[in-house]
């Protein structure tokens, strides 16, 4: 048996730095096919860099699995990617990009495009040239994480096989998407993800195994409401206190309330009250806040607007708004009489 050494390059983890570096860890599992022997490449692995395999590989090939742990309460693991080795069966590379740049797992929103980049490698095309070397496919998968789900301990082997091709020859191609396919309903408030993987042929050395797969997480449009004033509402006294519901605010997201003089109008920029909501985490937050003593930023009488708006890598988008009138004057009416 020949020994192979493979140089394992961790492209996907992306060098990300990203101030979030320090809770991520990072390791590879190795699997011998066909056996399926697994052993861990390595406790820690880097943002970037590369590394020898730790297990000679066999003809009937190995797979790489690159993993990473966020050590979040409770601790949450994904696969980021996979890579199938051997001795003639094709290289494919699968990328995924979005409108959002966090680089830890490819992520988008469900009313977004996004696009994936296929590259294979390494077809053949001689007579004599064994039918895994001159081909390979193509699946997408898509899951649903269900109502509140984020995919912690998502059980992927219950994903929906939604389309498969074939791709027999070398080069790249991209395929675009207007919209996520994830299963649900409401098209607004679907969540989930979808899974792209190319796999080799079967033969008689190793089963059909994975070349390359990633995955985009999917999540829903927020949507939020004002409480506290009604629309049309007429307001002599002090400002009442307001109750701000937001849902699925999306990840890496900050909401916030503005006003301004006048009727609502679509895309206009007023002032911004003193209250905000940054939301960092990698999955999206439904939560209530309330408002109050925010009085004195109405300086005039009249008719006013005020907003919820959160702003995401996709712009900014109106969860919210009430419109109501103010007048802080008071009116006296008397009448002064003397006796003579």
């Amino acid at each position: 048996m020949k020994t192979m050494i493979f140089r394992l390059i961790c492209l996907w983890i992306v060098g990300c730095s990203c101030g979030v570096a320090q809770t991520y860890t990072n390791y590879v599992r190795q699997t011998q096919m066909p056996a399926g022997v697994t052993w861990d490449a390595s406790a820690t692995v880097a943002a970037s860099g590369s590394q020898l395999s730790s297990l000679a590989i066999n003809p009937g090939g190995a797979r790489f699995d690159l993993w990473t742990i966020f050590s979040s309460s409770p601790v949450k693991e994904y696969l980021l990617n996979t890579k199938y080795v051997s001795s003639y069966v094709p290289i494919a590379d699968v990328v995924i990009r979005t409108e959002d740049p966090y680089s830890i797992i490819p992520r988008t929103r469900a009313d977004r495009p996004f696009y994936v980049d296929v590259t294979v490698s390494g077809l053949l095309s001689g007579a004599t040239d064994p039918e895994p070397s001159k081909s390979v496919t193509l699946l997408r998968h898509v899951q649903s994480y269900g109502a509140g789900g984020t995919g912690v301990g998502v059980d992927r082997s219950q994903a929906i096989l939604y389309s498969q091709a074939s791709i027999t020859q070398n080069g790249k191609q991209t395929l675009t998407y207007a919209l996520s396919a994830v299963p649900g309903a409401d098209r607004a408030k679907i969540r989930g993800e979808e899974r792209f993987s190319v796999f080799s042929l079967e033969d008689y050395q190793a089963p059909a195994s994975t070349l390359d797969s990633l995955f985009v997480q999917v999540w829903p449009v927020a949507d939020g409401t004002i409480s506290g004033i009604s629309n049309g509402a007429l307001i002599r006294t002090a400002m009442p206190q307001l109750t701000i519901a937001m849902n699925d605010l999306y990840p890496s997201s900050t909401t916030y309330l503005q006003f301004y003089k006048g009727n609502p109008v679509l895309g206009t920029t007023g002032r911004i009250l003193p209250w905000s909501l940054a939301h960092s985490d990698s999955v999206p937050l439904s939560t209530v806040k309330t408002v109050a003593d925010y009085d004195g930023f109405f300086d005039s009488d009249g008719r006013w607007t005020m907003e919820l708006l959160t702003v995401t890598p996709f712009g900014i988008d109106r969860l919210a708004y009430v419109w109501f009138d103010l007048n802080h004057t008071i009116e006296v009416n008397g009448a002064v009489t003397t006796i003579e």
